[in-house]
């Protein structure tokens, strides 16, 4: 089994997934169902590759009539939701939309699920039309969607995939002409359109659009070629096309001449590069390095208040036992760590101690100290002792008459 399939495909499914948080918080549906459809494919790629490593047994049917259908709406899927980030950026590069309201974005999310969702989900209906049989297995590679090559198929499986890019292309052209004409005032145009984009956040995100739609019109290109490089086929009828429709071809890689098999990895492997150019593009902007800082941190604090007192005592313990024996361990960050808090506990705690202290010596300077012999010359004492002034009962008026009494 070629190893290197299923690890690259786990690794760009693992990829996509990084610039999820940031795009979810901003609702675009656009590039959150593009990370899904690149996420489920790339998943599918990998679990094929294991199940069907070195073999081509008919071992999972059910799975392979839901992973074809899935494979063939990516082909759809993919550049519509390209389409629906260059219509959303050439809006806001326009001034047709001064501002973006509430409704405005429940509209343009509304639009992104039918173009996003709902579109790949009638594309992959209208491939029974033109889907010979129920589908073929390929050794190391799994299972993989079959189409009656004919002149139907050209124009339902092959023709909007096409279309849906160019129009990309078109709309981004537009956008790129919004802004050359609006140049010197476009980023205060993006911050007035409450769109929640910044200029570097708008060409990320063209660029993105852009690059993926001509990888995707070249992979599409490179297909159509290699289906018809023998030539159409000619439909007959509904019924000839569909004629054993149940059966599923088998195609070892020993059968399979080496020019087939080497565009069979080629075609293969667009989809975990695709995944790998969403990443590049959204995983290494001032917007990402931030949310990895944030990440970052919440981690270092949830480890370091997740360490409790218990252990922090027996640390201290150990630390003073090591230190009787001579040994002492190499200092880490989180050694560092427990001992700032014992030597900040312990601080406070003889500080605590000082103060107590002090407040003691003072009270025991102030008292007066009685002896057997005062306490019977003065029997009033016994009833009425003296107190410090802090702690005397009386008035500071009986005070001054005391004192001028004295006098």
């Amino acid at each position: 089994m070629p190893a290197e399939l299923p690890v690259g495909a786990f690794i760009a499914a693992g990829l996509v997934l990084v610039p999820l948080p940031w795009h979810w918080r901003a609702r675009n549906v656009a590039m959150l169902s593009t990370i899904a459809w690149l996420f489920v494919l790339n998943i599918i790629y990998a679990i094929d590759a294991i199940i069907w490593a070195g073999n081509v047994t008919d071992s999972a049917p059910v799975w392979c009539d839901i992973t074809t259908k899935l494979q063939v709406g990516s082909n759809m899927a993919l550049p519509t939701c390209c389409l629906c980030i260059c219509i959303h950026l050439e809006r806001i590069a326009s001034v047709r939309q001064v501002r973006t309201s509430h409704s405005d974005k429940i509209r343009r999310m509304i639009f992104d699920v039918v173009f996003c969702w709902m579109i790949p989900i009638v594309y992959m209906s209208l491939h029974y039309v033109v889907q010979g049989h129920r589908f073929d297995i390929v050794e190391d590679f799994g299972c993989r969607p079959t189409v009656y090559v004919s002149i139907p198929a050209v124009f339902l499986m092959w023709v909007p995939p096409i279309t849906a890019a160019l129009a990309t292309f078109g709309f981004a052209a537009v956008a790129i002409r919004h802004f050359i004409r609006r140049r010197l005032m476009f980023a205060v145009h993006l911050q007035n359109s409450n769109s929640g984009l910044t200029t570097s956040r708008y060409f990320r995100l063209m660029s993105m659009a852009v690059l993926q739609m001509f990888w995707s019109l070249l992979i599409t290109s490179f297909n159509v070629w290699f289906s018809c490089r023998n030539g159409l086929r000619p439909w007959i009828s509904w019924n000839n096309v569909h004629t054993g429709f149940s059966q599923i071809a088998y195609f070892p890689t020993v059968l399979i001449p080496s020019p087939t098999l080497t565009w069979t990895y080629i075609l293969w492997w667009a989809v975990p590069v695709s995944a790998v150019i969403f990443f590049a593009f959204f995983s290494f902007g001032h917007d990402a390095m931030n949310e990895y800082r944030e990440c970052f941190s919440w981690v270092r604090r949830a480890i370091c208040c997740s360490i409790p007192e218990e252990r922090l005592g027996d640390s201290k313990s150990s630390s003073l036992l090591r230190g009787r024996s001579g040994y002492e361990s190499p200092m880490t960050p989180q050694k560092l760590q427990m001992q700032f808090q014992c030597n900040r506990r312990s601080s406070t705690s003889s500080s605590e101690k000082e103060s107590t202290v002090r407040d003691l010596d003072f009270v025991g300077k102030s008292t007066t100290t009685f002896s057997p012999s005062s306490l019977f010359a003065d029997t009033s004492s016994i009833h009425s002792p003296t107190l410090p002034p802090s702690f005397h009962l009386t008035s500071p008026r009986e005070h001054d008459d005391h004192r001028h009494s004295s006098v």
